[in-house]
């Protein structure tokens, strides 16, 4: 099982989206795939189709030990893979969770328990370095960076794998940049070209060749719950991330050829 942290501290940037069309693409892909939502604002739970407003259980009782994964989980029926979901409550863990011991481990100890289950672990991160971010960066193996290629794009990543350095010196040694993925992107521009040079230059082997296209096919999806490959397969967004989980599934096994369902 790898567990993928989808984390930018910038906002706005496309990590709900790339976290809920990964994870549908990889299940397309015949991979067994749980999308985990951190965030309070629960855009990934409903972008997966699941009504946050009726859910009994939540990301955020498990972290606090009131519920069980098999209580807990929920399966996006658009996407072909599972979920714990999140709600507002999840705003609350950040209090209850500072007084607890190894406060910022409990989602890897929830996650240890999947390990049979899942071939992949998606973790939509929110855009703030907090102890729910904190929590996914412990449990993570690896860390994807969604970023538009605008003028502050650089400086944010330069905080973000400063960041990443003191998780990794302090809480978990085994984590690693898994790529750069530009979001958003729109060739059309002078000044995103500019930035997308800069992180070819600078970041080449962690860059991913896969480019997220500005598609407004790929902005309507979420409201109606449904990742892009179920809303539109045939889309330029749809195409761009099943083009992402091959690249990504690739890089870890060149060997293995990857089916659609």
């Amino acid at each position: 099982m790898r567990v993928l942290a989808i984390a930018n501290q910038k906002g706005g940037v496309g990590k709900t989206t790339t976290a809920v069309n990964l994870a549908a693409s990889l299940a397309h892909l015949q991979k067994r795939v749980l999308l985990v939502d951190l965030d309070p604002q629960a855009n990934a739970t409903m972008g997966a189709g699941i009504d946050k407003a009726r859910l009994e259980h939540s990301i955020y009782s498990l972290l606090i030990g009131e519920s069980s994964v098999a209580e807990t989980v929920k399966t996006s029926e658009s996407g072909g893979f599972d979920v714990l979901p999140a709600n507002r409550d999840l705003a609350g863990a950040e209090v209850e969770l500072v007084d607890a011991d190894a406060r910022e481990s409990k989602l890897k100890a929830v996650l240890a328990t999947q390990a049979e289950h899942y071939d992949f672990v998606i973790l939509d991160c929110p855009p703030a370095l907090n102890l729910l971010t904190l929590n996914g960066l412990v449990a993570a193996d690896a860390v994807l960076i969604p970023m538009q290629c605008e003028y502050y794009a650089l400086e944010g990543l330069s905080d973000l794998v400063n960041t990443l350095k003191r998780v990794k010196q302090s809480l978990n040694r085994k984590i690693e940049i898994e790529g750069l993925l530009r979001t958003m992107f729109d060739p059309r521009s002078t000044l995103a070209q500019q930035v997308s040079d800069q992180l070819v230059k600078h970041f080449t082997s962690k860059l991913y060749h896969t480019v997220i296209p500005r598609n407004v096919r790929l902005a309507e999806a979420p409201s109606y719950g449904r990742p892009i490959l179920s809303y539109d397969k045939n889309s330029k967004g749809a195409q761009a991330y099943l083009q992402l989980a091959e690249e990504m599934l690739a890089r870890h096994n060149p060997v293995e050829s990857v089916q659609p369902v």
